[in-house]
């Protein structure tokens, strides 16, 4: 009895934790063989057992194939009151949206509320919308659970400009995503900017040895845990309820 009594217990302390949930791409979560995401490596900065991580983000995927692909609405159905959406997206939107393969994950650019019809053919077709609407119906939706959503910038890729800093993200996606974050009244964490000023100071040569195994985009672990601790500090930065389950 003693024991049935107390496993209840922790199952029930296990399900009134919250869940911090994150959507994203390969840059939040990844192989973890030669490329990692940094939202495979937070929950290592945080008392999970106080708070859960769900890390649903998927290589390959932007703001239109993830809800295209039923992806977001298997984490709208784990939502309950009190937990948290972290998201970012923006390292697979570029495309021209089309039915090509490259057109495949593609959006309108900006945050207006346009949008295009795609045709599929058999009768099957998409309705393809802006990056901020697609992080506003996000937002929007989660708030209706009672999750309180972060919109977060895309980490930086190792891209430099002409005077040897980090390229930033302050000009599209992530301005977008700031912009969509003040309308909507939730909060904005501009990874971007925190782990760039990191890179910065680094330089282009320790950046590119330390963090970049490979394409320009994806990080090691290393470069992952630095842009988990990029979030920590972004928590404190935003004063995000979060704070309180940090390490």
């Amino acid at each position: 009895m003693a024991l049935t009594a107390f496993l209840l217990i922790s199952f029930a302390k296990q399900q009134n934790k919250p869940t911090i949930y994150l959507i994203g791409d390969s840059t939040v979560k990844n192989s973890n063989k030669e490329y990692w995401g940094w939202g495979t490596l937070l929950p290592e900065l945080l008392d999970t057992t106080r708070v859960r991580v769900d890390n649903h983000a998927m290589a390959g995927r932007s703001t239109r194939t993830f809800v295209k692909e039923g992806r977001w609405a298997k984490v709208d159905s784990l939502f309950k009151p009190g937990d948290f959406l972290l998201i970012q997206f923006g390292h697979n939107e570029g495309s021209k949206p089309d039915t090509s393969k490259q057109g495949y994950r593609g959006v309108l650019r900006g945050i207006g509320q346009d949008s295009i019809v795609l045709d599929w053919g058999n009768g099957k077709k998409e309705t393809v919308r802006t990056y901020g609407e697609n992080l506003r119906r996000f937002v929007i939706e989660a708030k209706k659970k009672g999750v309180t959503p972060i919109l977060l910038s895309m980490i930086p890729r190792n891209q430099w400009d002409h005077q040897g800093k980090v390229k930033r993200a302050d000009k599209d996606f992530g301005l977008w995503a700031k912009e969509i974050a003040k309308e909507q009244g939730v909060a904005f964490l501009d990874l971007n900017s925190i782990t760039a000023d990191k890179y910065d100071r680094l330089g282009p040569e320790a950046v590119k040895s330390n963090y970049f195994p490979g394409d320009h985009t994806h990080t090691n672990k290393n470069g992952a845990r630095d842009n988990a601790l990029s979030i920590i500090e972004g928590f404190r930065r935003i004063k995000s309820q979060l704070v309180q389950y940090i390490k």
